[in-house]
């Protein structure tokens, strides 16, 4: 008997090569964005960020946003130590910062701090991020004595729209797409919800509480397959 097709909602983009083999797989995804994202372009973020190029900092980035914004106003590459978060943000430093520059590397916000805490002797941290930013390593390294200035170099808007369609399955990737899903649409019973992270799940948690899968590893490309592999399970042969 031939596969029933899958029809998932990505909210965010992805690359067609992942849409691709999604469809391969009997998986079939459309996609609709929640968010934007824009770099903030002043002149009192660039001159920041060229005075710090000039430094010798230990730097935090937990986007794929961040890096670019930074990696804009970079004519040489920093002598940074650098940690960040999720392999897709590791690949992206290390091609525009060097991958020498990079000395700590985790799955999410708890991990990270964790590992940043593990130097003794530092004393401050610039935190590259989005107007957005969750808490969690904020809040962790100041409690644990470590000086947190960020540096904010994008900003995410909410683009709320209505979803007609009804979905076997939703693909999260942020609170804040989550809350902007949220405030136009409700989802089925039969509508299994994918989060990139336990903080996207905990959103989710506050609207609904139909079926959660969480991601352990981080990555648009990691929740596709997460995706796939559990709707595999249900195929009719």
């Amino acid at each position: 008997m031939q596969e029933n097709k899958i029809q998932i909602l990505s909210t965010r983009p992805l690359d067609n090569v992942i849409i691709k083999r999604a469809g391969q797989n009997n998986v079939i995804i459309d996609v609709a964005s929640f968010i934007k994202t824009e770099k903030i372009i002043s002149t009192e973020i660039r001159k920041k960020v060229t005075d710090l190029l000039q430094q010798k900092i230990t730097a935090v980035f937990t986007s794929l946003n961040a890096v670019n914004a930074v990696e804009s106003y970079i004519s040489v590459k920093p002598q940074w130590k650098i940690y960040c978060i999720g392999n897709a943000t590791k690949k992206l430093i290390a091609r525009g910062f060097g991958e020498e520059n990079i000395v700590g590397f985790a799955n999410n916000g708890e991990q990270l701090s964790k590992e940043i805490l593990k130097d003794n002797l530092l004393k401050k941290i610039f935190f590259f991020c989005g107007n957005k930013r969750l808490e969690t390593i904020p809040e962790t390294l100041t409690k644990n004595g470590i000086e947190v200035e960020e540096v904010i170099v994008y900003k995410t808007i909410k683009t709320p729209a209505i979803i007609k369609n009804q979905y076997d399955g939703i693909l999260f990737y942020s609170p804040s797409a989550v809350q902007s899903f949220f405030k136009n649409n409700i989802v089925s019973n039969k509508t299994v919800l994918f989060a990139i992270g336990a903080t996207t799940a905990k959103a989710i948690e506050q609207f609904t509480g139909e079926y959660i899968i969480v991601a352990e590893i981080p990555g648009k490309e990691n929740l596709v397959d997460l995706a796939i592999n559990h709707f595999s399970k249900k195929q009719i042969l």
